[in-house]
């Protein structure tokens, strides 16, 4: 009888099932998770301009900086300079080599002076009557020597000095030819050539007299001053003397994770917010979009957040008339319009 009971009740236990079983819902039926409204990104601000570090185009040691931080500075106005002494000379010299070169072709093309032009025609006159006192001294002799009354010796004497006569005057109305004609073309040419080589070598001396002046290349302010008086800087990039930009104007630099960069869109909204100034909240549109990702240079103070993420940088335009410091770490919110 005890068989036949642990018979029954082990029958009965098997067609009960150990466990409830859970249920299956159709996935059509699940709920769809909710649109997301906005981008989360780090940025900083920045110059609209960027910020343009002004470095010398020459080697040299700095003689003086003009400008110190937070001072408006305009584009083209001096910040800095070079000792520059031994180009100012080089200048100097090659301006005077050009009026050297200036007063040489004028000679050639304006030839003598009209007081030179009137003492070889005054030359020639006075050759003309020599020529003409030995002509009458030559037939005075002859004719002595035809009545036998002379000797042949002032006859010879006669003769030689008339040809000298010739010759000199020959020789004056060369000159004078030489001095009234026009200047000749070779001798123009190169006067000309001389000068425009003058010319040159002045241009490359004042051209590198003005490299010792160091210029802002846009309206802005200083940024950072990085050098003073009596240091040395080089043409090379790694010795820049200050930093410049043009904060009239300022946006964000936002670095956007890679899981988000299909929802940026041109114009989209976007907002700036500051841990320094508690809940104000900056108004801002993007403006550019960065076309190469990159690694995350901007991080939080979250020891748990991943530093190798890949990015995209993203411009945030402000509006005008925003005052707030540059190179501030900022969190930024892109607002992502409904489908």
């Amino acid at each position: 009888m005890r068989t036949l009971h642990l018979l029954v009740l082990t029958v009965l236990l098997g067609t009960v099932p150990t466990h409830a079983a859970t249920p299956t819902v159709p996935p059509s039926e699940l709920p769809s998770p909710a649109p997301r409204t906005q981008i989360a990104a780090l940025g900083r601000v920045e110059p609209i301009s960027e910020e343009i570090r002004i470095a010398a185009a020459m080697t040299g040691r700095l003689a003086d900086v003009m400008l110190d931080e937070g001072q408006p500075v305009k584009k083209g106005q001096v910040v800095a300079t070079l000792e520059n002494a031994d180009h100012l000379a080089r200048v100097q010299a090659a301006e005077a080599a050009v009026g050297i070169a200036r007063a040489s072709l004028d000679r050639v093309i304006n030839g003598a002076r009209p007081s030179e032009r009137e003492e070889t025609a005054a030359a020639v006159t006075e050759a003309q009557a020599v020529l003409a006192r030995t002509e009458r001294e030559l037939a005075r002799q002859q004719g002595l020597a035809e009545k036998h009354l002379g000797s042949g010796q002032d006859l010879d004497n006669a003769r030689s000095a008339l040809e000298v006569a010739h010759a000199q005057l020959a020789r004056l109305r060369a000159h004078l030819a030489v001095v009234d004609s026009p200047a000749r073309a070779d001798e123009q040419a190169k006067a000309e050539a001389e000068l425009a080589q003058a010319q040159a070598q002045l241009a490359l001396a004042r051209a590198i007299y003005e490299k010792s002046f160091i210029r802002s290349p846009i309206d802005g302010v200083v940024l950072r001053r990085f050098r003073r008086a009596g240091e040395q800087v080089t043409e090379m990039g790694d010795t820049p003397i200050m930093a410049v930009g043009d904060i009239a104007h300022l946006r964000v630099r936002a670095e956007v994770d890679e899981a988000d960069i299909a929802l940026l869109r041109l114009g989209q909204d976007a907002t700036i917010q500051a841990d320094a100034y508690g809940e104000r909240r900056i108004p801002g549109k993007v403006g550019r979009i960065g076309n190469l990702m990159g690694r995350k240079q901007i991080t939080s103070d979250d020891p748990a957040e991943r530093k190798d993420n890949r990015v995209l940088e993203v411009l945030i335009d402000l509006a005008p008339g925003v005052d707030i410091p540059v190179g501030l770490r900022v969190n930024t919110t892109i607002a992502i319009p409904s489908p």
